[in-house]
């Protein structure tokens, strides 16, 4: 690496790279969202208190709503969930949190849900009316199928009662204060009919007008949280009614004109889980989130490095930070690893759309969903601190957009499922399903050559493979106390084995993306970034890979070298790779430290060396 880095892409090299990122109709998916960021309502506020930052985010929804040529289109279109998602997020976190709230949740839920019911959206639909999505509860999160809250129907009323019992059945977190307009929610309540509990479904419910909730309706602000405000609430019910029509019913479960509750599903799991079916869209939405936020903040970071300068070898010739090893090989390996979020998000994202609406498909589709989530959002986060580290004290002031993003990042791995329990789930369900002896692995089978993508890709296997047999290994010798103890034993090398598997998803897609380009300077470069993610994978590995015979020990030596050569590589070309990010300049040029002339940001108007100049312009 020297200190000469290209500033200037070639166009064609730009636009293929931005195509493997969004896919091939960037028009059509991103176009509008990164049109409408792009506009002066979406600039950085200045100076503004956190309640006044609140309103912004709601104005915003509304301008964002105007804009759609249909908000039931929007709910119902997985492709431009995401993307809101992916160009919003880096943006105006707290607009991207009650959008995808109102938009998925919210609306795409009353949408998915009595098809053959005339259910009147309107006031949701041109935002008279802001929806909400009240599940999770103070005393239960992950197991959201356990919570308390009751609609006990009432046959003389022909409708639903809905109740608080405790103070840890108080809904938690949603947006259900008054700020922004109206709200109304979607509340998951425990169905009670004749004695029955018929299990956990949604239900309609308004909760306030345009000043404070409605009779019935307990509402109270929580504490301020990290990151963007939203108005996160605990809400309690007494004694709320409202008509049956309110149940999102379908073949899960209804009460009918005869006031008898009906189901298809005899399990209680399976109603509650169709449900919340939405849930699922929202991990590919908090996917999307993260992808877009560690893209904006590895782009500021690059742009940062390139024109923060500081002394040289010789203290005459300074140099940009960038130009320094210990400075570009962090970003690099960012690089790597942005790349891989997004085509993994693409990936799931894809499978999710064809395989959603078969019984086969669905729940591998969905699991590969889950465990891109955690991994995405996670990595997402590690990014973003790297990338804040390398722009130091300046990227904790919040006009420079990476302090929102570090918390914005907290938010998307707890959203939706908690990264771990949904990991953990993932964990067993693949414990179970996983072939008892690792792919590829006959006790004659040789290394192979670390340049050759097909070999990297049989190490990733295998590494998945390995963990998972640990995983059976230590269930197997486990003290036979029950399953919790079992699981116990297992968990550990089973989540690792979900890593692994997650490294090995993105690894293809990496291989896919490379194979759909034309020879040329765009392949190269990614080809490099495909190199450099999976040889880091299994330089981490190399120990289990050595040990099973799957390295020599030649090559585990040359791996660190391999590695090095690969970041010099992608280093060079990081101005090039930041382009294919297509982030709008308008956006970037309120990010003080994004621009070359950021210490004008600092400038001060009334300081001495203003009037200095002055000065020595009058003599």
């Amino acid at each position: 690496m020297t200190a000469t880095i290209d500033s200037i892409a070639t166009e064609s090299t730009a636009d293929l790279l931005k195509g493997v990122l969004f896919g091939g109709n960037f028009r059509q998916e991103h176009g509008s969202w990164r049109q409408l960021i792009s506009t002066e309502a979406f600039r950085r506020p200045v100076d503004r208190t956190p309640d006044e930052r609140l309103t912004l985010a709601y104005e915003r929804l509304r301008i964002l709503n105007s804009t759609l040529d249909s908000a039931a289109g929007t709910a119902a279109d997985l492709r431009a969930l995401a993307a809101l998602h992916e160009w919003i997020g880096p943006v105006d976190p707290a607009l991207t949190t009650v959008a995808g709230i109102h938009y998925n949740l919210f609306l795409g839920s009353l949408l998915d849900h009595d098809g053959d019911t005339r259910r009147d959206l309107s006031d949701f639909l041109r935002l008279r009316r802001i929806g909400t999505f009240l599940c999770t509860e103070v005393a239960h999160g992950n197991d959201a199928v356990a919570v308390e809250t009751t609609a006990t129907y009432d046959r003389a009323r022909d409708g639903f009662v809905l109740h608080t019992p405790h103070a840890g059945a108080q809904k938690f977190m949603s947006n259900a204060s008054p700020a922004g307009g109206p709200k109304t929610g979607l509340v998951a309540a425990r169905l009670l009919a004749d004695g029955t509990d018929h299990g956990v479904f949604l239900f309609l419910v308004p909760l306030t007008d345009e000043v404070r909730p409605l009779p019935g309706v307990r509402v109270r602000r929580l504490p301020a949280r990290l990151g963007s405000p939203v108005d996160h609430c605990l809400t309690s019910f007494d004694q709320v009614f409202v008509a049956r029509e309110a149940l999102l019913g379908g073949e899960h479960g209804r009460i009918g004109d005869n006031g008898e509750f009906s189901s298809a599903m005899g399990n209680r799991r399976r109603r509650f889980l169709t449900s919340i079916g939405r849930v699922t869209v929202g991990k590919i939405s908090m996917s999307a989130c993260a992808v877009g936020a560690a893209r904006a903040t590895l782009a500021v970071a690059v742009r940062y490095g390139g024109h923060r300068y500081i002394s040289g070898p010789r203290a005459t010739q300074p140099v940009p930070v960038i130009a320094h090893r210990s400075h570009h090989g962090p970003l690099a390996e960012a690089m790597a690893t942005v790349f891989a979020m997004s085509l993994l998000h693409r990936r799931a994202l894809d499978r999710w759309e064809a395989q959603a609406g078969t019984a086969t498909g669905r729940a591998e589709a969905e699991r590969l969903v889950a465990v891109a989530k955690g991994w995405i959002t996670w990595r997402a986060r590690a990014v973003i601190v790297e990338c804040r580290e390398r722009c130091g004290a300046q990227a904790l002031l919040e006009n420079n957009g990476m302090a929102d993003l570090l918390a914005g990042a907290e938010g998307v791995i707890t959203a939706e499922g908690d990264n771990l329990a949904i990991h953990a789930k993932a964990a067993a369900e693949m414990l179970f399903a996983a072939p008892q002896t690792p792919q590829d692995c006959t006790p004659d089978a040789a290394p192979g050559d670390l340049a050759d993508p097909r070999f990297l890709g049989r190490l990733h296997a295998h590494v998945e493979d390995l963990w998972f047999a640990r995983a059976r290994a230590r269930m197997s010798g486990a003290r036979k106390d029950g399953p919790l103890d079992r699981w116990n034993a297992a968990s550990g090398p089973a989540l690792r084995g979900v890593e692994a598997h997650a490294h090995r998803q993105a690894a293809e897609a990496y291989a896919d993306a490379v194979a759909g380009l034309p020879e040329g300077p765009a392949r190269d470069r990614l080809a490099e970034l495909q190199r450099l993610f999976t040889l880091r994978w299994v330089d981490r590995n190399s120990g289990d890979l050595l040990a099973a015979g799957r390295l020599t020990i030649d090559q585990v030596t040359a791996l660190p070298d391999a590695v090095e050569g690969l970041i010099a590589d992608v280093a060079t070309h990081l101005p090039t790779l930041i382009e294919s990010f297509a982030l709008p300049e308008e956006v970037l040029a309120h990010w003080p430290i994004a621009g070359a002339d950021y210490a004008d940001a600092y400038d001060d108007p009334e300081a001495a060396w203003q009037t200095a100049a002055g000065t020595e312009g009058e003599r």
